[in-house]
């Protein structure tokens, strides 16, 4: 009776053993190859460098628009802006005007 005893503590010990080894291999694989591990690191930063550049290229656009807004302010708006959308607006050119069309 003694001897099952012992059996049985040592089975148990062993499938502790067991489990707390898959537990490690299963946390040291997510640490390898999760969604945040090593294998993951150099596609974020790729990621990253890619939304810096987007977000260079949407400030620039918000700066140039920025300055168009500025241009057509309706208390000292610039007249070349003005005549300028007047033009592309309504289509109207005056006499002596040239209208060379460019190919988008």
């Amino acid at each position: 009776m003694h001897r099952r005893k012992s059996t049985a503590l040592i089975h148990k010990a062993k499938v502790t053993q067991h489990a707390a080894l898959a537990a490690l291999l299963i946390m040291g694989g997510l640490a390898i190859a999760g969604p945040s591990g090593l294998l993951a690191w150099s596609e974020n930063l790729r990621l990253l460098d890619q939304r810096k550049a987007q977000l260079t290229e949407l400030e620039a656009e918000r700066t140039a628009l920025e300055n168009r807004v500025a241009l057509l302010d309706p208390d000292h708006a610039d007249p070349d802006m003005v005549g300028e959308l007047l033009r592309s607006q309504l289509n109207v050119v005056h006499p002596d005007e040239v209208v060379i069309k460019l190919e988008e």
